[in-house]
């Protein structure tokens, strides 16, 4: 199982290629993507006990840092970016919606097979969801010139039904079987490799279309805006004393947006072209997540 998971970027890449050239398989099974997403999240709760997510609210500074990188570091980075590459207008919008989008929930299976704070990653990404509300449409118009709606309610079902509520069960399950738990919680990893990299794959054949008209410069855009996430996340971390799980929580977090959102968002009040940034967004991230999370998790193995 040990070299499955070490393999985890080799997998995630090489079925991406393939569903690049090969999307219709993929394109037939795209309504796994929510099941996988909450099977995933039920392994990950299996994992975890109240007590984790109690230490979690006991520190809300920590809480206060994520928000304030998510919501002050991304979307000033977003349209910096776009500027300093002159990207031109409709693709300037779509950066400036990934940046402004709420933390993405592949950044809590991310951080998981990273070793990271898990807890704290869910809590993260449930309040930046939250705060989207407000702060999506109000970034939009400060970068933009344009408010944008948030669909709040489709938004806060989702995270209920993929995030909340799987993870509960499994931290209930947790609480009253833990020596069962234990016995199988080898196989976890396992199942959310499995699971995130079709996941990649499906992505990446729905976007199969948009990603042939992507240029180098935009495709530079995305990677730098994302490095910046994942960098000032793990770096300012460790500026104010944070230890290596925090550190690797909050690059994840910062680093990974709801791209899928900023699609839907992109494409109803804009154009396609301005739905591109996370499009490519959308498989970037978890590529270059994925990459870290071995990286890392092969790092506090050795030790």
């Amino acid at each position: 199982m040990y070299a499955f998971t070490r393999l985890f970027p080799l997998w995630a890449l090489s079925l991406s290629a393939l569903a690049y050239f090969l999307p219709a398989p993929f394109l037939a099974i795209k309504a796994a993507i929510v099941p996988l997403l909450a099977v995933i999240m039920l392994s990950m709760g299996l994992t975890l006990s109240m007590s984790d997510f109690r230490l979690v609210l006991k520190r809300p500074g920590l809480i206060g840092l994520g928000m304030l990188l998510q919501y002050g570091v991304m979307p000033f980075a977003a349209y910096g970016i776009a500027r300093q590459l002159e990207l031109g207008t409709e693709l300037l919008v779509g950066m400036v919606l990934v940046g402004a989008s709420a933390g993405g929930t592949a950044s809590n299976v991310i951080c998981y097979l990273a070793r990271g704070d898990v807890a704290l990653s869910i809590t993260l990404t449930t309040i930046s969801t939250l705060l989207a509300v407000i702060l999506l449409p109000g970034l939009s118009w400060l970068y933009l010139g344009q408010v944008v709606t948030v669909p709040v309610a489709d938004m806060l079902i989702s995270i209920i039904k993929i995030v909340i509520l799987p993870v509960t069960i499994g931290v209930t399950i947790n609480t009253l079987l833990p020596r069962l738990v234990r016995k199988i919680q080898p196989v976890f990893p396992v199942v959310a490799i499995a699971a995130i990299v079709l996941i990649i794959a499906i992505v990446t054949a729905l976007n199969n279309e948009r990603l042939g008209s992507v240029g180098p410069l935009l495709l530079l855009a995305v990677v730098l805006h994302n490095l910046t996430g994942l960098l000032c996340g793990y770096g300012v971390a460790g500026l104010l004393g944070f230890d290596a799980r925090i550190r690797r929580t909050l690059a994840i977090e910062v680093g990974m947006q709801n791209s899928g959102l900023s699609v839907a968002l992109a494409i109803k009040y804009f154009s396609a072209t301005a739905a591109l940034p996370g499009a490519l967004f959308s498989i970037w991230h978890n590529i270059s997540g994925s990459l870290l999370a071995s990286w890392w998790s092969r790092k506090r193995r050795r030790k």
